[in-house]
């Protein structure tokens, strides 16, 4: 049988609400939305972090940032993890990686070097893009294209940015001669609609007088909300009025431009290719837009930053088109792309197949820095989010928590957490999050998190039984401390049956 090719196209900073299929706003994703009528769209898809780095270690490595070592920006994963390109190239796969990575620890653009997983002809990380770019040309990119004047005046078109020539690089990978001889994965990583938003001029003439309505959340007092997300807002006040519309071209038509190379990429398929490449496609988080008082990411479990598009098209004929509103996970992505490929899925990855997801799941969404530099947006503020089909838990664990009704507040105003008529489903959650944090082997896991003001009665998880790192597939074995011998593991598939 042969195995199916994948196209893991990503996006940085590009929530459902920036995305037309999802939103139902005019924002000229007509690419991304064609994906979306012809393959299964994840109504419910959550990111493992609100932020660039530990989001991108749980998509790419399939476990969460807790685990893998990342769990804020600019921290690499630990050697003894291996990422999504390591099981396919170690499957037999052409393994390509081409843009932003951020998965080095270095800095926000990169080291230039290609991990020995991919390929590193067509590695293309923010530390190449610059190595092609002039001095006066960096500046500009970085800091000096903020208008329409400014970009005619500068004469930027597509080729001088970095998603077109990333796009450039992903359409040689498809049109090798060697590309029919072999199953490839190859993973294009954007960095639009994130700053510096560069794209040319004629995007952003037409976003000039455009205007997102936030609707009833521009109006959030927040005053049952947890107090960090107060000082956020007093810290970095929103931009948004009394009209509660969101004004920034640069940021709408920059969202504009990445769907049009994405369109480029996907339009590159040959036919061959088109009729057994599974294309896959999502982002790492959103931007909070003056929704809830709140710009940027961060400290914060709103869906405005953490329910991102995720979109499977299957190769023509393979399945049908659909909607699924289950919750679902970036955790879950590379288990549901192994499973496609025949790859067997070692024990360490908690995912499962999207594809087959069923009725009464949960997914977990964490939060614990935004960047280890310094101390912006709050410094260390741990928060584990726990998402139903019907309500969404938080728990921040400094501070209060937040409960919300999925169904009947979808713009996550009115925090339940002190609900009587909702405590049934609430220590429910509760549980289910602190069963799944123990089942991670979450290493930011204390006895705190059981024990909540709302939940009086809940005993301490003070101390529970020695679980040694599940198997990986690929590191030695692991061995018991008291006696040196090998350790028999621990059966977690039988646990992962619970979420």
């Amino acid at each position: 049988m042969t195995r199916p090719n994948f196209l893991l196209i990503m996006t940085d900073t590009q929530a459902t609400n920036m995305v037309g299929c999802y939103s139902g706003k005019p924002l000229n994703t007509q690419h991304i939305d064609q994906l979306a009528v012809e393959g299964v769209r994840f109504n419910s898809a959550y990111t493992c972090a609100p932020v660039c780095t530990p989001a991108r270690a749980g998509l790419f490595t399939g476990i969460y940032s807790n685990q893998s070592g990342p769990w804020t920006n600019n921290v690499a994963p630990g050697k003894n993890v291996s990422t999504m390109g390591r099981y396919f190239l170690d499957a037999g796969y052409h393994t390509c990686y081409i843009g932003k990575w951020h998965l080095d620890g270095h800095d926000y653009f990169g080291t230039g070097v290609c991990p020995a997983e991919w390929d590193p002809e067509f590695w293309y990380d923010g530390a190449n893009y610059l190595a092609e770019l002039s001095e006066r040309e960096i500046g500009l990119w970085r800091n000096g294209l903020n208008s329409v004047e400014d970009l005619y005046e500068n004469h930027i078109d597509e080729t001088f940015t970095w998603a077109h020539r990333i796009s450039n690089r992903a359409i040689d990978f498809l049109h090798r001669p060697e590309r029919s001889q072999e199953p490839f994965l190859m993973v294009i990583s954007y960095d639009e609609p994130h700053h510096p938003f560069t794209c040319p001029p004629e995007y952003l003439e037409k976003y000039q007088d455009f205007y997102y309505d936030l609707g009833e959340k521009a109006h959030d007092d927040l005053r049952d909300k947890p107090v960090h997300h107060r000082l956020w807002a007093e810290a970095m006040p929103s931009p948004v009025g009394e009209e509660g519309h969101y004004h920034h071209p640069l940021y709408f038509a920059c969202n504009d431009f990445v769907d049009d190379q994405i369109g480029r990429v996907v339009a590159a398929l040959t036919p061959e290719q088109r009729s057994n490449t599974w294309v896959i496609y999502t982002s790492d988080h959103g931007e909070m837009m003056g929704a809830h008082r709140l710009i940027s990411k961060g400290a914060a479990m709103y869906d405005d930053i953490t329910r991102i598009p995720l979109i499977f098209r299957p190769p023509i004929g393979q399945a049908q088109p659909a909607h699924v509103d289950i919750p679902v996970s970036h955790i879950d992505v590379l288990p549901t792309m192994m499973k496609l490929a025949g790859i067997h899925q070692p024990d360490i990855l908690p995912g499962g197949d999207i594809l087959q997801a069923s009725d009464g799941r949960g997914v977990m969404v964490e939060f614990n820095r935004y960047e280890i530099e310094h101390d912006s947006f709050g410094g260390f503020i741990p928060v584990r989010c726990w998402v139903t089909d019907r309500f969404k838990l938080v728990i921040n664990l400094f501070t209060s928590d937040e409960l919300y009704d999925r169904h009947q507040d979808v713009n996550e105003m009115h925090n339940l957490i002190d609900d009587p008529r909702y405590a049934v489903e609430r220590d429910a959650m509760h549980d289910a999050l602190l069963d799944y944090m123990d089942l991670i082997r979450d290493p930011f896991r204390t006895y705190q998190w059981s024990c909540r003001t709302w939940r009086p009665q809940a005993q301490p998880r003070w101390m529970g039984s020695f679980r040694p790192r599940p198997k990986d597939d690929y590191s030695p074995v692991v061995r018991d401390y008291d006696t040196g011998m090998p350790t028999g593991g621990v059966k977690v598939e039988e646990k992962k049956q619970k979420f």
